[in-house]
């Protein structure tokens, strides 16, 4: 199931917000005279779990075991790397390990086959698919084993609390990587307000808009020409199409972060932002400071200042979180070469571009960024590399023509749609939000944004339900990963 699905927005989501309210309405009753208790949400956690395990097996019933286990496994290990100092060290192995064979069987054994016939062998590929999201729930495991050994949180005492951290459907399947000590009170106590509601449901929204209005109609294009007959390409229709996939990727992890960490304020946790206008950067170190920033901040924290940092191995350390980053990604040898594009462009940045950043101007920094961003990409799409090195050659001239009648039909016919991605990239969200923050001293101007923010939303809903009206193929680019 996805947040973009008719089904999920018009049956799910409703059910899920009666029983929800109904369950905060016993919390409440329960709670209400027991002052010093440190919690407040007992029913509405089991309502809360009830539907994330719900919404996760609706594609993958079986997988749903295997991640009741793994939490399982978290959970009596998280509890064993606290009672002796002398274990603990040894308590955190095992869960790192355990989390990483599951990783790696479920994920990357079809990757070890594969790689190993190309040497003559005829091995079968062991998993015909594997499960959703397991690198986020998988992530979240070993960062809450991590945190406990390092002191930073307690350990879950209640095995339907953890179960309900990893399970939480907002964020369960492609993200953000979510920390424990991110929402570990709000697990036993959330307070939830009006506001919250309101900016938690736009939020929302705007993601659902982002997907649906924006990243759907460039997977048109990008599908059109990408997966097609490559030999037919000319060098501007592979830099449309390429361009295109530049903006749907993002609008749609974007949008899938915006409606997670939307449904999640609505419930009332916190999580914390993802997306930071990546696409405005000026060198590829601020690209992924902006860009999932959860999973570069997890790499950050436990891998590379772990390894030595700034501190030693500099260069090294870099190249081992880029392997990573890429691996990650995907089963597939172009994510590992797309990670290590970008870790070597990271490194030399920090010997040469850094140290002069402030005397070249900025204008001509972007667009350095912009094309390196855009040609990896190209590493990302495709993990045919025969089809990858065809499609590098034609974006460098290897074509037919360099501009045709289908570039100029293909441009001019989504046009608005491409200034629309440009816009919708740009920090308009900060304006907007600094207007309504000034008008707020005037009850009039409130009353109008307030208004206008509504009609937005009723917008936004409107016509992503008509396009997504008879609409097949609707999947998030990350729910795979």
């Amino acid at each position: 199931m996805v947040f973009s699905d008719l089904f999920f927005l018009y049956i799910f989501l409703p059910a899920f917000i009666l029983l929800y309210c109904i369950s905060r309405k016993i919390d409440s009753n329960i709670f209400k005279n027991k002052i010093h208790s440190k919690a407040n949400s007992l029913v509405s956690n089991y309502v809360l779990i009830i539907f994330s395990l719900f919404f996760y097996s609706w594609g993958e019933p079986i997988y749903i075991f295997l991640m009741i286990g793994s939490v399982f496994v978290n959970y009596i290990i998280g509890g064993l790397i606290t009672r002796k100092k002398t274990s603990s060290k040894a308590a955190l192995v095992v869960g790192l390990v355990f989390n990483i064979s599951v990783i790696g069987v479920f994920k990357y054994a079809n990757l070890l086959v594969d790689t190993l016939n190309l040497f003559g062998n005829s091995f079968e590929r062991p998993i015909s698919e594997f499960p959703i999201g397991i690198s986020f729930f998988i992530f979240q495991s070993m960062s809450y084993l991590i945190d406990v050994y390092r002191r930073d949180v307690p350990p879950q005492r209640n095995f339907f609390s953890l179960l309900l951290y990893i399970s939480l459907f907002p964020q369960l399947i492609a993200g953000p990587i979510v920390r424990y000590s991110t929402i570990a009170e709000e697990i036993s106590t959330r307070h939830i307000s009006i506001g919250d509601i309101a900016d938690g449901s736009f939020r929302f929204l705007v993601g659902l808009g982002k997907k649906v209005i924006l990243a759907n109609q460039l997977s048109v294009i990008t599908s059109q020409f990408l997966d097609g007959d490559l030999d037919k390409l000319s060098v501007g229709v592979a830099w449309i199409a390429l361009i295109a996939y530049t903006f749907q990727i993002y609008f749609d992890f974007s949008g899938y972060s915006d409606m997670a960490i939307g449904l999640g304020r609505c419930m009332g946790f916190h999580f914390n932002e993802n997306f930071d206008h990546p696409y405005i950067s000026s060198t590829i170190t601020e690209f992924w400071r902006r860009w999932h920033i959860s999973l570069g901040t997890f790499f950050r924290d436990y891998v590379y200042i772990p390894l030595g940092g700034n501190r030693k191995h500099q260069p090294f350390n870099i190249m081992v979180v880029w392997f990573l980053t890429g691996l990650w990604h995907g089963a597939s040898w172009n994510f590992v070469l797309w990670g290590v594009y970008f870790g070597i462009i990271v490194m030399l940045e920090k010997y040469t571009i850094l140290k002069v950043k402030d005397k070249i101007p900025k204008f001509f920094l972007h667009i350095y960024s912009i094309f390196l961003i855009v040609f990896g990409w190209a590493l990302f799409y495709f993990e045919d590399f025969g089809r990858l090195g065809k499609f590098i050659g034609i974006l460098f001239g290897n074509a037919q023509a360099g501009w045709d009648f289908l570039a100029q039909n293909t441009l001019m016919g989504n046009l608005v749609l491409l200034i629309a991605c440009v816009v919708f990239s740009l920090p308009i969200k900060n304006i907007v939000s600094k207007l309504y923050t000034k008008s707020l001293d005037s009850s009039g101007a409130a009353g109008l944004m307030c208004v206008g923010k509504v009609s937005c939303a009723v917008v936004l809903l409107l016509v992503s339900t008509v396009l997504l009206v008879g609409n097949t193929a609707n999947p998030f680019l990350y729910l795979r990963t």
